[in-house]
């Protein structure tokens, strides 16, 4: 049931990619995807690509993938291991939910962050004591690690 579902989203990624993002299998393993989410326009993310391993469970959709990125971001809810702080990939996770969605999710995260349950609470308090700052060092490592 997994494969098949895993199958057909892919088929309608390729038919309908979501804005700034791709993804599809490393290799012949439909379980184990990359993906790419372009920093979006009027962020500190802007220009920057972002690669993310997405490891799809065997009892997928009724439980979420795994995702993580592998290109290192100064982002409040992503922390050095590339581990993603977002609900929808943990307790309000659905089976409704597709990796299109999910994607989607993670590159709104990119334009609005959540300090209020960071994983990073460093990069939080920055975000919210100095924006200016905290923007600038975004876009510093989007300039080392990301373009």
């Amino acid at each position: 049931m997994a494969l098949r579902r895993i199958q057909k989203e892919l088929t309608d990624l390729g038919a309908d990619p979501p804005a700034n993002c791709s993804a599809g299998p490393v290799g012949d393993d439909l379980f184990n995807w990359q993906a790419s989410i372009m920093g979006p326009s009027d962020c500190p993310y802007q220009g920057g690509v972002f690669f993310l391993n997405v490891q799809f469970p065997s009892d997928y959709p009724f439980k979420p993938p795994k995702i993580q990125f592998t290109t290192k971001i100064y982002h409040c809810n992503v922390n050095a291991n590339g581990a993603i702080c977002l609900d929808i990939l943990k307790d309000q996770w659905s089976p409704a939910l597709t990796i299109s969605k999910v994607l989607l999710s993670i590159s709104s995260l990119l334009t609005d962050c959540n300090p209020s349950d960071p994983l990073v609470p460093e990069i939080a308090q920055l975000f919210l004591k100095d924006r200016a700052k905290h923007d600038q060092t975004a876009r510093e490592w989007v300039q080392k690690y990301a373009t």
